[in-house]
């Protein structure tokens, strides 16, 4: 019987190799672990983000204040670290979220003929609903928090996912092995978990990278458009759209929650490129 499993021991040999071959990847994966830690770490390095200190307002970066201060006199770098955790937090929640709604979905659609038609017709309206739209609607009905954020980038992420699930159990279905376990009389969850479910995890580990990076990016942009977590939260979005009209004065406010914001992106699609490269079955034969 083949499956990924087989595949395994030949991507472990070849994983050093690969990584001296990619150092992009491992350039992504340090400066994301080193914010990750950064942002776990903020209440005991940073200071208070919320802390204001009029007389020290517009200070350009120095000794004391690493990015300087904003036009409330809070410190930039204490709201870059805390923010960074806010862009985090709704990046790994939503990819988790709608990587394991999505399979569930997916897996029903993909396996059974019956109903792929009507979940593939109710997917593809989701898709047409754009994230900010949707966001915008649900703080305007709900408190504005940052679990209607998650919800309201989640429900059109969960489409993606769905159809590229759908799209590995509809090639794998029909492979021997699964056709063998069936006629077996192996039940349908075991066929589903053992059989069907490896085969889409290497798709979904990248799948996770570029929706984490894309959440990240949708969540500052709510944020800038003032329709994301609360104003009291520091988050990179709404510092650069509290700063920018004193961007000629100050541009510090600006740049540093900027270079933030594109620096984990980056990141995690660099990350996402060398997994997708790793897990690629030519690039593991390769290997």
């Amino acid at each position: 019987m083949t499956n990924a499993a087989q595949l395994a021991p030949p991507v472990r040999a070849g994983i050093p190799r690969f990584l001296r071959r990619h150092p992009t990847m491992i350039a992504g994966g340090t400066v994301l672990a080193a914010i990750a830690l950064a942002a776990l770490l903020a209440p005991f390095f940073a200071g208070d983000p919320a802390t204001m200190m009029p007389s020290e307002r517009l200070q350009s970066p120095s000794a004391r204040y690493w990015l300087g201060t904003d036009h409330l006199g809070r410190d930039v770098f204490a709201r870059v670290v805390h923010g960074a955790r806010v862009s985090l937090a709704v990046g790994i929640v939503v990819a988790v979220s709608s990587i394991a709604i999505g399979v569930v979905i997916g897996m029903i659609a993909g396996y059974f003929r019956k109903a792929d038609p009507v979940i593939m017709r109710v997917m593809d309206a989701l898709m047409a609903i754009p994230a900010i739209l949707l966001a915008i609607a649900l703080v305007a009905v709900m408190r504005a928090s940052v679990g209607v954020v998650m919800l309201a980038i989640v429900i059109p992420e969960i489409p993606r996912v769905v159809r590229l699930v759908r799209s590995v159990v509809l090639s794998v279905r029909e492979a021997p092995y699964v056709e063998a376990a069936q006629v077996g009389g192996t039940r349908l969850p075991v066929i589903l978990v053992r059989h069907i479910l490896p085969s889409t995890v290497p798709p979904l580990i990248v799948q996770a990278t570029y929706i984490c990076a894309s959440a990240i990016i949708v969540e500052s942009t709510l944020s800038f458009l003032g329709a994301g977590v609360p104003p009291e939260t520091p988050t990179w979005g709404s510092m650069i759209a509290q700063s920018r009209m004193y961007l000629p004065r100050a541009p510090w406010t600006v740049f540093a929650p900027g270079f933030a914001l594109a620096l984990v992106v980056l990141s995690v699609n660099m990350l996402g490129d060398g997994l997708r490269d790793l897990l690629d079955p030519r690039m593991s034969r390769r290997m």
